[in-house]
């Protein structure tokens, strides 16, 4: 295992099997081959032709959400795609335009859709070391199940921006109150383009990092997290080098803090790796 294992594996997209699916001429997502075959039996939603697919179904927001919702569903009965039914994301060509649709995010792999999120470095300073707060991923968890986290994660979802996502998460994943968490600073971005079972995860993290108060002890509100552990920010480094212990893009987020913050040396074989690998190009 090494930091560039991690950056490959979040980065394993292989363009010979996908095709473009496309809205106008904005690209929008990327299908596997497989996956856009499934969707030829919806001509009124998708065209799909030899090198791409195109949404033809016309409407607002709500027309075309229901539209390709319905379609949806006849993958979930299918058991091509779960469905999570309680959040959906805005599909756009690009962060800030105009939404064109929204997604259960359930199928946002399928679709190859970008996602966006958050994550939250919460450090602290102890005796002169660094040190982070790490959470323990609920073993009922639909993804990465039982792995290590930052103390912060989520999706943005439909409706939401970043900072009051942000501060969403941080109420119920951290108990941290929102004057807490309206602290933290945002220090960038982490993108990847990742096959998974279901297909393709075009994700971009926004990062941010706060350096969280003495006295304060994260608690989780929503379930998702059953334990959090105060480690040496350096033995969190060195565990991402030697093990799979946390979920596949945190590994990418405590990389990009760990380079911040000068955890990686320069002279580090693995730095130009890691310092090239955590930003794809945004299409």
């Amino acid at each position: 295992m090494s930091f560039a294992d991690h950056i490959r594996g979040c980065n394993n997209y292989d363009p010979g099997r996908v095709v473009p699916l496309v809205a106008g001429e904005c690209r929008i997502g990327w299908l596997r081959r497989d996956n856009a075959a499934a969707l030829a039996r919806f001509p009124r939603v998708f065209a799909v032709e030899a090198e791409r697919v195109r949404l033809v179904v016309e409407g607002d927001v709500d027309a075309v959400s229901a539209a390709v919702d319905a379609v949806v569903e006849a993958l979930v009965v299918e058991r091509q795609v779960p469905k999570w039914r309680d959040e959906t994301f805005d599909v756009m060509p690009r962060w800030g335009d105009q939404p064109l649709f929204r997604l259960d995010r359930g199928a946002v792999p399928f679709f190859g859709v970008r996602a966006y999120g958050v994550h939250l470095n919460g450090y602290r300073r102890e005796g002169g070391r660094l040190h982070l707060w790490v959470g323990r991923r609920a073993p009922d968890k639909r993804v990465a199940p039982d792995k290590l986290d930052n103390i912060v994660a989520g999706g943005i979802g439909n409706g939401h921006g970043i900072a009051d996502t942000l501060v969403k998460e941080g109420e119920e994943e951290a108990g941290m109150p929102p004057e807490l968490t309206q602290r933290a600073m945002p220090v960038g971005a982490v993108s990847y383009l990742m096959e998974t079972e279901l297909g393709i995860r075009d994700d971009v993290l926004f990062v941010y990092d706060i350096e969280m108060p003495a006295d304060f002890v994260p608690t989780n509100k929503d379930g998702e997290i059953v334990h959090f552990e105060l480690m040496p920010a350096d033995a969190v480094v060195e565990r991402v080098r030697r093990t799979d212990d946390f979920k596949f893009n945190v590994n990418l987020v405590i990389l990009d803090f760990a380079l911040r913050h000068g955890l990686i040396p320069v002279a580090d074989p693995e730095y130009l790796d890691v310092a090239s690998g955590l930003h794809r190009p945004l299409d």
